[in-house]
């Protein structure tokens, strides 16, 4: 009976499949193009998805970025202006320091300062204020109106004598 097994077995093993190179072949094939095919499909529909993404992250990327410009302007702006501001005291201790310098220097060589200048100013003006008052009084206590030959010789005072003899 083993052998009668092994017959049938033989028959009927090659009826059911047909051992045929084409056939597996033309299915992978078949697999391919249909895998290219779902590719083609899916892919179009990621693309259109991944366009979407990427606008959206560029948009979000712009507004980022724009927002980051203008908190750096901002900071630039301060920086420069506390920068310019800086710049500005340093220049004027600068210049005092300058200005108290020459002054010093003046001072040794024996010029007047503003100072010593504006105050002789204001005694020369009280002295001629003084001699004005002293020149109205003396006028008042004179003899009356001069004579026609005395006009003729003009009269020295005893300022103007001492004027003369000092030059």
């Amino acid at each position: 009976m083993a052998s009668s097994d092994n017959s049938k077995r033989n028959k009927t093993s090659p009826k059911t499949t047909p051992v045929s190179p084409v056939l597996p072949a033309q299915q992978v094939w078949l697999a391919g193009l249909g895998a290219m095919a779902k590719a083609q499909e899916q892919g179009s529909k990621a693309i259109e998805a991944l366009v979407n993404d990427g606008l959206a992250f560029q948009r979000k990327s712009q507004a980022e970025a724009q927002q980051r410009l203008q908190e750096a302007t901002e900071r630039l702006s301060h920086m420069a202006s506390d920068f310019g501001q800086q710049a500005t005291g340093r220049v004027d201790k600068l210049e005092h320091l300058f200005e108290d310098r020459v002054a010093k220097a003046l001072h040794r060589l024996g010029m007047p300062t503003l100072l010593d200048i504006q105050m002789l100013n204001d005694r020369v003006a009280q002295l001629e204020a003084q001699l004005s008052a002293l020149r109205g009084t003396s006028a008042k206590k004179a003899t009356p109106a001069p004579s026609k030959t005395a006009k003729a010789q003009p009269k020295t005072s005893s300022t103007a004598r001492s004027a003369k003899k000092s030059s």
